[in-house]
């Protein structure tokens, strides 16, 4: 799926590598994006439209599929650690997590899928982790563990009307989100994004971004999506 003249809806919008997804789309020729977040943004480029989106709101996200009918790349890039403990971390903190990492990148897909479908499939990208496959304490990597595999039913309950679902995993990324992390590496973001819109332009169903991130893909099946027969 190529960027070129497309329009394109990046989640997660006001920082970290949401910038950066609307910053790349625009320089491959994005025709339209879409910047999502629930804070207020403002950009210079004509071709940005700012929506107001809450992805664990319903009506937040049916308002915007409503303003944003066009849309050929869905990118669900909105994400939040949180809950550091599924034993003593509030259950209501732990469902934030689930909500946004897993049912806000459902129902936003849910959302989407038919104006995708009327404009010839186009594609959709959520942004996983290396910790979907390794396990740690609290509700993130058990987030990420699920969208992994709500990702790989979403491709293959979207093949059939063409739409491209690429799952892009990656270990920490300097963003907002991993300031506090001060002895973990971290990857520039403008590195991670080209390496995920790269991967969505050759027809990938994974973008795997860094080293560490490969090795840890390469213990598991290289195949996520399983066959069906009658």
């Amino acid at each position: 799926m190529l960027i070129d003249g497309h329009n394109i809806l990046v989640t997660g919008a006001s920082s970290g590598l949401g910038v950066e997804f609307v910053t790349q789309a625009l320089h491959r020729g994005a025709a339209k994006v879409y910047a999502a977040a629930r804070r207020d943004i403002t950009h210079p480029d004509p071709r940005v439209i700012a929506l107001h989106l809450d992805v664990t709101d319903a009506d937040s996200i049916a308002a915007a599929a409503a303003a944003a009918p066009d849309v050929d790349v869905l990118i669900n890039n909105a994400g939040r650690h949180g809950a550091t403990s599924l034993l003593t971390s509030p259950m209501a903190e732990i469902r934030d997590v689930f909500d946004t990492n897993v049912f806000g990148v459902l129902e936003m897909t849910r959302a989407f899928a038919p104006a995708l479908a009327a404009r010839g499939g186009g594609a959709v990208i959520d942004i996983a982790s290396a910790l979907s496959w390794i396990a740690t304490p609290g509700a993130y990597s058990s987030s990420k563990a699920a969208l992994w595999g709500l990702t790989n039913s979403l491709r293959a309950e979207l093949a059939g009307q063409g739409t491209q679902v690429l799952g892009a995993h990656l270990s920490y990324a300097a963003t907002p989100m991993t300031d506090g992390l001060t002895d973990a590496p971290k990857l520039a973001p403008e590195t991670v994004i080209k390496q995920i819109l790269d991967d969505l332009e050759r027809g990938a169903d994974e973008s795997i971004v860094d080293d560490i991130t490969a090795a840890v893909r390469a213990s598991l099946a290289t195949t996520t999506t399983a066959a069906l027969t009658a």
